[in-house]
């Protein structure tokens, strides 16, 4: 972590940790390393196995989870960025990291206070889905890691950050 992340984690009170509904990638797992950084950084971590083959599947089971938790804070990754555009999260902020949002479901569109997190380095989802979806919508895009997965120290602290940033405003 670095200096500056580390002063903010410091006024952070229990109480301000985010309740984080994470949306995992295509034909990957519950418990990876980002959703268990989150974990690990006291946050807590709402991280349920979606369907690979079938996207309307995938959408009502990130659904129903966000419906039971309530979460502040919607995290996805490549397609569960797809996933999260294309439930209704409410006033949750979305953090997406590389989204695929081109290639599942129908949504176009985000709110302005999405962050999206990518790496222009990325061999899976093109930079430039990315900065159209920031460009169209006003969202923040922030150029890190070195691959799609986004699993490197300096993008899992940057995820970090934009999670604390919400709950610190909760």
């Amino acid at each position: 972590m670095r200096e500056g992340d580390q002063r903010v984690r410091l006024f952070l009170k229990a109480g301000d940790m985010a309740t984080i509904l994470f949306l995992h990638g295509w034909h990957s797992v519950p418990g990876g390393v980002k959703p268990s950084y989150l974990k690990a950084h006291g946050h807590t971590v709402i991280n349920p196995a979606l369907d690979y083959d079938d996207f309307t599947a995938a959408l009502a089971t990130a659904q129903a989870e966000f419906d039971r938790h309530q979460p502040e804070v919607v995290v996805g990754s490549s397609r569960g960025g797809a996933v999260a555009m294309n439930i209704d999260s409410g006033n949750a902020k979305l953090v997406l990291l590389c989204p695929a949002w081109k290639n599942w479901g129908t949504a176009k569109t985000v709110r302005p206070d999405t962050t999206i997190l990518h790496s222009r380095a990325d061999d899976v989802i093109p930079f430039a889905d990315s900065e159209e979806l920031a460009k169209n919508n006003g969202a923040t895009l922030i150029e890190v890691g070195n691959d799609h997965r986004l699993a490197d120290p300096e993008p899992l602290e940057m995820m970090l950050r934009e999670c604390d940033k919400q709950g610190a405003n909760t």
